[in-house]
């Protein structure tokens, strides 16, 4: 192989490829098979087996089972919002989004104390084992769920106080910001880091996604005065959804 040359394999794969993408393999066609495309592209069925398994690492296409492999319906990306401005009445960004228009929007949570990881404790500028409030989020829109959530904060900022538990008391279901600044914690920052991974299996299972999907983590961490008061990572299933920005201008 020269350089700059591609694998037969991949070669092949980028040709069904774009014929998935033009529609001329249009959702639910089934794929040739390993035959076909042995004689179509004149390579071996090493070559034609990997092509396939290309595709099916992409999301291209799936194998259902003594059928074949099958073209899969490719979502729109729809947007999920990050804002970088503080919500209207205190209310986290995805539940404004939820209260306009004719969203149809729902979440549950579930909030139970425990001991900090070695990586939640660095998040948080704490030590290992320390106590936290872990809060587990699913974000559904029509049912669908669309994002899981799950954050930490310590109890040393937020045990035995009115707002220990996110989602209860008089100020539950309100965003970090507001909740700490009830008990004299002004947050003054906020970062996000946003990367792409697998996704876990438990995750795809609560997302409807298959194994080998990749998802989308936001690491996101509040501050106030330097000190991290809050760190959550937020999933969200890639092939669906696109996560947009709005940052003001300063």
């Amino acid at each position: 192989m020269t350089f700059g040359e591609q694998p037969a394999y991949l070669r092949v794969a980028g040709d069904l490829r774009k014929k998935i993408v033009d529609g001329s393999l249009p959702p639910h066609t089934r794929l040739p098979s390993q035959a076909r495309i042995r004689e179509e592209y004149g390579v071996s069925d090493t070559v034609a087996l990997e092509a396939r398994k290309v595709l099916m690492a992409e999301g291209l296409v799936e194998g259902r089972s003594g059928s074949g492999t099958y073209v899969r319906e490719r979502p729109v990306p729809r947007r999920i919002s990050r804002s970088g401005y503080r919500p209207v009445g205190g209310s986290t960004p995805f539940r404004q989004e939820q209260s306009e228009g004719d969203a149809r929007g729902t979440w549950e949570s579930s909030s139970a104390q425990g001991e900090a990881s070695g990586a939640i404790a660095e998040r948080l500028g704490i030590r290992p084992g320390d106590r936290v409030m872990c809060t587990k989020y699913v974000f559904r829109d029509a049912g669908e769920a669309i994002m899981l959530s799950t954050s930490w904060e310590p109890l040393a900022v937020t045990g035995r106080t009115p707002v220990m538990l996110p989602e209860e008391g008089p100020l539950g279901g309100m965003g970090v910001v507001e909740r700490m600044a009830a008990i004299d914690v002004i947050v003054d920052n906020v970062t996000e880091e946003v990367g792409a991974r697998p996704g876990l299996a438990e995750e795809l299972h609560a997302l409807g996604g298959v194994p080998g999907h990749v998802v989308l983590v936001v690491q996101r961490t509040y501050y106030a005065s330097g000190r991290p008061v809050e760190t959550a990572d937020v999933v969200i299933p890639a092939d669906r959804y696109r996560v947009a920005y709005h940052l003001p201008v300063r």
